[in-house]
């Protein structure tokens, strides 16, 4: 069993910046962060392998959100920047990546947390 802790979520203006934090009860080799819409199906946003530091993104994030990690404290971060009302979502965190499925598919991931929101307003 993985308890996963997310935090960092607020309310901020276009253009503006968070950092999300998920705190994972034991070592985890892939994390990754989902977000979801009101009305959406939940996304895939940024994946981290930990023991390479392998990553993933959206297209849709692509240069504006950066996937880190703190081995030492089991930690995973998402540095959000140039944040748009688009991005507007609650945020998940997942870990423990099922081999063979993409990363970007909620089936990938054992283990979830209870998220954190995010508003960004124009």
């Amino acid at each position: 069993q993985v308890q996963l802790v997310e935090s960092g979520g607020g309310s901020v203006q276009a253009g503006g910046s968070l950092r999300l934090s998920c705190a994972a009860s034991r070592y985890t080799t892939w994390m990754a962060w989902f977000r979801q819409a009101p009305g959406k199906e939940r996304e895939g946003v940024a994946a981290l392998y930990l023991r390479t530091s392998n990553t993933r993104y959206a297209n849709s994030v692509m240069a504006r959100f950066t996937i880190s990690r703190d081995n030492a404290e089991n930690t995973v971060y998402l540095r959000m920047n140039s944040l748009e009302p688009e991005d507007t979502a609650m945020y998940y965190c997942a870990a423990e990546n099922r081999f063979g499925i993409p990363w970007n598919d909620t089936r990938a991931w054992s283990y979830w947390g209870q998220g954190t929101q995010v508003t960004v307003s124009s």
